[in-house]
């Protein structure tokens, strides 16, 4: 689950199970036919990640899964989408190998696909905060079902911290929690040395999308000497799930690295938008602005972009909007698909035309007759 940034045709989702955490040993119930997007993660020793690679990206393709996964030593994280049929596929090939055979994963319901290609990408860190030697798998903090979440919460002693990045705080947050004011998760170190100290801040309480960055985050505190650490347990949108609408302390939407942009508490679509600029949630508000043009900046990131960067965006809206008057796919494996179709047709027409020419210069050219 990329707490970071493709889930097929949809019955009400009002009413449909929209979230389901699973592990090896229970699988997802089967859902209606629709989009279904899959985030996973699982802190494991994969040390021949870079060979995984390829295998791994062919069974995406061959099942038509969508979405990015990341691979490293340290284990494995991403969110895709597929048919219910094709994530099936994956997760069994995955949970195949017995270090991926507890693999933490939420499932949700899309009506349209959220991811345009496969990819899958070898790195550092399957979440980066760039603190070398900060294994969850030997030093992490308690976990917290969503059940006694609220509880936690409300308790003046506990310091409630959301380790996400200030944009997605603003869509929305716990009630009474702490915005570090991170522009990315490597910077959440500095925070901790600058904010927090183990003698003072005894009880601390921290929550992440789906909780991967959690495991980091809670392991690096108790690494820098905090006792009491706890995180949400399956971070917000397990919560979100759990947690009936009525008793809930969440305030806003969430923000999810997909298509949707955001969820609200039934884990339905939100109400923003996303600026194809800099990737940022905007609002309509946001749209009314003079500094808004579609797919080249909102209010957001106007000033901070280059007049090249702004015609470089103009085009690419330009295309994606000629490519949509033809019928076509100008992103994702679509797009890919129907450049390769008309290269094979160009192929096709030159092969024929020089078969033709061929053909055409081995028959016999009549001479002219001679008169007598």
């Amino acid at each position: 689950m990329t707490d970071t940034t493709d889930l097929t045709a949809a019955p009400d989702q009002a009413s449909a199970p929209q979230l389901t955490s699973t592990s090896a040993s229970a699988r997802p119930s089967p859902l209606a036919p629709q989009h279904v997007v899959c985030a996973l993660y699982k802190f494991v020793t994969l040390e021949d990640f870079e060979t995984l690679r390829d295998p791994l990206l062919a069974v995406m393709n061959e099942h038509a899964i969508r979405g990015t996964l990341l691979l490293a030593r340290e284990g494995i994280n991403g969110t895709v989408s597929g048919s219910r049929a094709g994530i099936d596929a994956l997760l069994a090939w995955l949970t195949s190998d017995p270090r991926l055979a507890e693999l933490d994963t939420k499932q949700s319901l899309a009506e349209q696909a959220p991811f345009l290609r496969a990819k899958v990408k070898l790195k550092r860190e399957i979440v980066t905060m760039g603190v070398e030697g900060i294994d969850p798998r030997h030093t992490v903090g308690t976990y917290v079902e969503p059940k006694d979440w609220n509880a936690l919460i409300s308790d003046p002693e506990v310091l409630l911290i959301d380790t996400r990045n200030d944009y997605e705080v603003e869509v929305g947050t716990f009630a009474g929690a702490v915005n570090p004011n991170t522009t990315a998760f490597r910077n959440f170190p500095d925070y901790v040395s600058r904010e927090l100290d183990p003698t003072q801040h005894r009880k601390v309480a921290m929550f992440c999308t789906g909780g991967i960055r959690c495991e980091k985050s809670t392991a690096y505190l108790k690494e820098q000497g905090f006792d009491e650490v706890y995180h949400l347990k399956g971070g917000i949108l397990k919560y979100l799930e759990e947690v009936p609408e009525e008793e809930t302390l969440w305030q806003g939407e969430c923000f999810v690295f997909d298509e949707r942009v955001t969820v609200d508490h039934q884990l339905r679509p939100g109400q923003y938008d996303q600026c194809h600029a800099c990737r940022l949630p905007i609002t309509e508000e946001d749209k009314q602005s003079e500094r808004y043009q579609k797919g080249v900046s909102c209010p957001r990131c106007y000033d901070k972009l280059s007049d090249a960067q702004k015609a470089r965006f103009a085009e690419r809206e330009n295309q994606i909007r000629l490519a949509r008057e033809r019928g076509e796919a100008h992103l994702g494996m679509d797009a890919v698909a129907q450049m390769q179709a008309r290269r094979d047709a160009k192929q096709q027409q030159r092969e024929a035309a020089r078969r033709a020419a061929l053909e055409a210069s081995k028959k016999p050219s009549k001479k002219p007759s001679k008169k007598s």
